[in-house]
């Protein structure tokens, strides 16, 4: 069997910012922004690597979603503990740098790990975790 990982979601509540985060402070390149205002579904993904994207999607766009699970949701994604993505570079600390300086809110700055990983922490706009190990 022959599979990889084309696309993974995340959730925003403002696409503009979420779209300068990502194509700003990360580099990103946009592949697709569809919809209009707040309901915008925007893929992003690294430049040269059109394989891999990321899409930014409403996280209760889906009619079947209850107003009681959309409150949840909300509730999750203020306390950031409803959305994370685990990226890699190959230069962790001058990647923390350059996210920090681009208003990121910082929640780790590179540590070894116990575990035998070197990484940081950021939050994106909508309160998701982003981790960024260091590839050796």
């Amino acid at each position: 069997m022959d599979i990889t990982v084309h696309t993974a979601s995340l959730p925003h509540d403002d696409p503009d910012a979420a779209l300068a985060f990502y194509r700003d402070t990360l580099g990103f390149e946009v592949r697709g922004d569809v919809g209009h205002g707040r309901t915008r579904w925007i893929t992003v993904g690294p430049a040269g690597r059109p394989g891999t994207s990321i899409l930014l999607a409403p996280p209760a766009a889906d009619p079947g979603i209850t107003e009681d699970e959309r409150r949840t949701i909300a509730e999750m994604m203020a306390k950031g503990t409803y959305g994370w993505i685990l990226l890699a570079t190959r230069d962790l600390d001058g990647t923390f740098e350059k996210v920090r300086a681009g208003g990121a809110e910082v929640v780790q700055e590179p540590t070894e790990q116990p575990y035998g990983v070197r990484d940081c922490a950021f939050r994106d706009p909508a309160g998701n975790l982003i981790r960024i190990q260091e590839l050796r």
